[in-house]
């Protein structure tokens, strides 16, 4: 999931606070959804990029500079502003419906401004609405300098449809660079006080640039728009852009992203840590505990999680043991490990549209299963595409969700950086995780639940966006998939990378595992190939706790569709269960139970 996405954390006693029955003292309140307009017209100006995302034309031209003073400055007055209005509100004053999105909006306000003044929590706060490093502001994934430049192609989320759409983006360029010069401030700060990247973290940085620093103008990311303009612009505006973008690759983005790699290669790499986890950092065990609660919206600790995890690799390396007996290979797990990644027959393509098109013949077979699990059904379409080459070779498979009318599809996008080598067993899961029934379907019907406030429409909180997503893998039998073995083992495969990773984050930036230490468990328990393996290693590195959301959110869907399954009987529906889970929008998980529970005793009469 690109730009995965965003939970939020609120202590027990305070959500029986916010799930209070008690009656406030009358006073006048302002209506429950101008309160929500307003916190989402706040959340688009906060988060300019989203807000396109989202379809608002207005913020084209901005971006924000969240690792700023100002824009720190600027949410904690907001989320402290926002807390004193919802305290007003009970459930007396508000429908049902309206009382459970307060109650996301207070976890939202309170996660995000402990993380802005806890003094524990140092390293990490809820800037850009989201965890960021402010002394550690770019990384090798899921940072603005890269997510900015997937942009400036003229194929993402940023409109490239009229002259004022291609002035618009001049402007916004303009309003992005004064980002780069903060961020190597901000880095410059972290290396006086020791709060720094990893070293081998810094390596896999500086090539990413060289794009953007070498490529010959009109070869250029940000020169591509002028390839796609409309032939119905005129002359006049034709030319006048043609020169404004080749000045804008050679006199803005080329030496600013220059200055940026020199800077890494020549300051900050030598300064760069052996060190693998932030619990090496100054109070790296409060960061990363806060960094759980934010991720997952749970009290959980990390002791609890890494044996959670152990757990559930111990559950599915005895499923995979099943797999590996059922197809007859002879030899331990993790040489039928090694079979799966070596498996030429598994590699059959020759050509990256090949790849594409074999998800798309699994979305036809997924489309007939769906009616007999679902009610509900997305409006909007989705799109599966290559990864754009520049950021292919370090990412992972995800999804971009479309605009709310429908003009923009959504995007499952597969980095295929060696399509001699790419490997088809986990297909069948990956579309169930990233397309149908998992991001793209959540997520559009999310987005075009008109009951929602709109503030819960754009992805928010990860443990339910991706808690989901691995759920929907699980769905596979039921929708008519995971018919040959090795496309079971490539669930299980997923699945068990999930679980592993309770074990990786925690072991990391817990009880010091080494990347290599990390790197062996990955080799010892799935079949990934080792290069992805190391990718995510060191995606764990840089973004503590957000992997954790995955299977801690796939572990409480399954419980409350178990105990709902267990406790109705004939009277549980499939169907009637997912709408339940999937029509208010992501929930923290202790809402999302709740939900869940109040709708079996409403069944059970």
């Amino acid at each position: 999931m690109n730009f995965k996405p965003l939970a939020f954390f609120i202590v027990l006693v305070a959500l029986a606070s916010a799930c209070s029955e008690t009656k406030k003292p009358e006073t006048t309140l302002k209506p429950v959804d101008s309160l929500f307009k307003e916190y989402y017209d706040f959340k688009k100006r906060i988060n300019p990029i989203e807000a396109t995302k989202a379809g608002y034309s207005e913020y084209n031209d901005q971006v924000a500079n969240y690792i700023s003073t100002p824009y720190r400055e600027e949410l904690v007055r907001n989320y402290r502003r926002y807390l004193e209005e919802l305290a007003q509100y009970d459930s007396t004053s508000v429908t049902p419906a309206q009382w459970l999105s307060l109650g996301v909006m207070k976890w939202d306000c309170t996660i995000k401004l402990e993380g802005l003044t806890n003094p524990l929590v140092t390293i990490a706060s809820p800037m850009y609405d989201m965890p960021n490093f402010e002394l550690m502001p770019l990384i090798q994934i899921q940072s603005l300098h890269l997510y900015f430049s997937q942009l400036a192609g003229g194929r993402s989320l940023q409109p490239f449809n009229t002259v004022e759409d291609y002035d618009t983006w001049l402007r916004r360029v303009d309003a992005f660079l004064p980002f780069l010069d903060t961020a190597v401030v901000k880095m410059k700060q972290g290396m006086a006080k020791g709060i720094v990247l990893p070293k081998v973290l810094i390596q896999k940085m500086i090539p990413q640039l060289d794009g953007f620093v070498k490529a010959p103008v009109k070869e250029h990311l940000f020169y591509a728009p002028i390839g796609l303009m409309p032939g119905s612009f005129s002359p006049a505006d034709r030319e006048r852009l043609t020169k404004a973008y080749a000045d804008l690759v050679a006199n803005k983005i080329a030496p600013k992203y220059k200055m940026l790699q020199d800077f890494l290669i020549n300051t900050y790499l030598p300064a760069g840590r052996a060190t693998s986890g932030i619990n090496a950092l100054p109070n790296g065990a409060e960061t990363f505990q806060y960094l759980i609660k934010y991720f997952t919206t749970t009290n959980m600790t990390a002791a609890q999680i890494h044996e959670m995890g152990k757990n559930e690799v111990a559950r599915i390396r005895g499923e995979m043991e099943q797999v590996k007996t059922q197809v007859g290979f002879k030899g331990d797990l993790r040489a039928f490990f090694d079979h799966v990644r070596n498996n030429k027959k598994l590699m059959p393509f020759n050509r990256p549209e090949e790849v594409i098109a074999r998800f798309n013949v699994i979305r036809e077979r997924v489309d007939k299963g769906l009616p007999n699990l679902f009610a509900l059904k997305p409006k909007g379409g989705f799109e599966v595409r290559r990864t754009e080459a520049f950021r292919e070779g370090s990412a992972s498979a995800e999804f971009l969700p479309g605009n709310k009318d429908g003009s923009r599809p959504g995007v499952f996008y597969v980095p295929i950086p060696d399509v001699k080598h790419y490997n088809t067993f986990a297909d069948e899961a990956l579309f169930l995780h990233e397309a149908v029934p998992g991001h793209y379907y959540q997520l559009t019907l999310q987005q075009e639940n008109n009951e929602l406030p709109e503030f819960l429409h754009p992805e928010s909180i990860s443990v339910f966006v991706e808690g989901w997503a691995l759920y929907a893998e699980s769905l596979g039998k039921e929708l008519g998939l995971y018919e040959d073995p090795y496309q079971y083992f490539g669930m299980l495969s997923m699945e068990m990378h999930r679980a592993i990773r309770l074990v990786l984050e925690t072991g990391i930036h817990a009880q010091g595992w080494t990347r290599e230490q990390a790197i062996e468990y990955s080799l010892n328990n799935e079949a990934e190939p080792e290069d992805k393996i190391i990718v995510e290693v060191e995606r764990y590195m840089a973004t503590p706790g957000a992997a954790l959301c995955y299977k801690v959110g796939q572990l409480k869907i399954r419980e409350l569709r178990t105990r709902a399954e267990a406790t109705l009987g004939d009277q549980f529906d499939i169907r009637e269960f997912h709408s339940q889970v999937l029509n208010s929008g992501s929930l923290p998980l202790v809402l999302l139970e709740k939900k869940i529970n109040a709708w079996i005793a409403k069944k059970r009469g």
